[in-house]
Order: C-alpha cells, then sequence, then structure tokens
C-alpha cells in the first residue's frame, strides 16, 4: 500500500475533525450519563452496553454518509457506486456470517473463537472495503481509530478504578485471569480490532449507498435537462 501523501493526510484530517469531536463529546456524555445513573434506556451501563440509545455505534452509517457526499463533491467518488456497495454488502455479509456460525463451527476457548470468528472477520471485511472505494475507506479508518482510541483509554482506566460502567463491566462468565488479560481482550483487542472493522465495513456501506444513490438522481436530472 503506497504512503499517503501530505496532502491526503491533511484532507482526511480536516475531514474527520468535526465527526470526531462530536463522537468524543458523546462517549464522555455517556460516561457521565453511566456514572450518574441516569435512564439505562439512554445510558445502558450493562457488559457490553449494547442498545444504549447514547452511544458512537449509531455513528458510523451515519458518518458514513458524511463522508461520502464530501468526497464525491470533492471529486473523490467511487469509479462504480453500485460496484462499492456491492463490495460493502460482500463483506457485510461475510463477516455477520462467520459470527453467526463460529460457536457452531468450533468449541474450546470463547476467546479464540471470538478472535477467529468475529474480530478477525470483520477486519478482513473492512480491508475489502478499498477495493470499492479507497478514499472512503481511508477516511472511515482514520475516523475508525480516532473515535475508538479514546474509549480504549477510558476503558484502560474505568477497569482500573471500577467506575461502575459498561467500560468496566465483565461479563459474569469472565473467569479473572489478572488486568492485563482482561483489558487485553475485553478492552484493546475489541476496540482496536472490531470496532475498527464494524466502523469501516457499515460507514462504507451507508455511505456508498448514498453516493450510488446520489448518482443516480443526478443522472436522472441530467436527461430531463
Amino acid at each position: 500500500m503506497r504512503e499517503k501523501t501530505p496532502k491526503e493526510r491533511c484532507s482526511i484530517a480536516r475531514l474527520i475533525l468535526l465527526p470526531g469531536l462530536i463522537t468524543l463529546a458523546v462517549t464522555f456524555l455517556r460516561l457521565v450519563g453511566e456514572m450518574r445513573h441516569w435512564s439505562k434506556t439512554w445510558f445502558n451501563p450493562a457488559p457490553g452496553g449494547m442498545g444504549s440509545i447514547v452511544g458512537i455505534t449509531w455513528l458510523a452509517p451515519i458518518f458514513g454518509i458524511y463522508f461520502a457526499l464530501k468526497l464525491v463533491k470533492q471529486g473523490q467518488g467511487p469509479r462504480s457506486p453500485w460496484r462499492a456497495v456491492a463490495i460493502a454488502a460482500l463483506g457485510a455479509l461475510f463477516a455477520l456470517g462467520m459470527a453467526l456460525q463460529g460457536y457452531k463451527i468450533i468449541g474450546g476457548d470463547p476467546f479464540l473463537v471470538t478472535a477467529v470468528f468475529l474480530w478477525l472477520p470483520f477486519a478482513l471485511a473492512a480491508v475489502l472495503q478499498f477495493a470499492g472505494w479507497p478514499a472512503l475507506c481511508k477516511t472511515l479508518l482514520a475516523y475508525a481509530y480516532s473515535a475508538r482510541v479514546p474509549v480504549a483509554i477510558l476503558m484502560f482506566l474505568a477497569l482500573r478504578a471500577h467506575w461502575g460502567t459498561h467500560y468496566d463491566a465483565i461479563p459474569p462468565t469472565t473467569t479473572p485471569v489478572g488486568f492485563a488479560w482482561i483489558y487485553l481482550w475485553l478492552a484493546l483487542l475489541p476496540q482496536l480490532v472490531f470496532w475498527v472493522g464494524f466502523t469501516v465495513l457499515a460507514g462504507s456501506l451507508f455511505g456508498s449507498l448514498a453516493a450510488a444513490v446520489r448518482r443516480a438522481r443526478q443522472a436522472g436530472t441530467d436527461e430531463k435537462a
């Protein structure tokens, strides 16, 4: 993979600046809400924190659309929006299929199963998006790390201090084997592998769809003109 030029790095940094700040604000809002025991519907403190209305997971498709439309406007759209959609859909089907079938295929260490059938497939599916829309994939990758590195840091602090939030909530089935192991498997790797892959994949799918719809509408307008 070729190294980004200074102009490309500057463009991506400028593009993700506002979304990155919004994401950071949502992260800290959720932390405050959980620590102050606000509504669990909005701030779910359970392990994983799934389904919480306030959270950064929902931002991946939203900012995927935002980045896509910005890139198209800058002349950095995909060669074929529908091809990009197809590649994103293929990646999503692969990742979700592997995740759903993982525990049926092999037994043993659940963390090994998670690594092989959840984290790795999402990471591979994210890499696949370079083939569909390189500019969007690079932008989403940069945004994903800007969103997830702060969470990984928060989880380190929360696990150390036992804040009582989803950032330090340990599943009841987890066997305590030391802080380093717990942080690696329950925080660092999920945040920097799985959630980064999810962000790139979800953003690519919704962003590519937005670009395809935009191009179709533009084609319709040109025909009427």
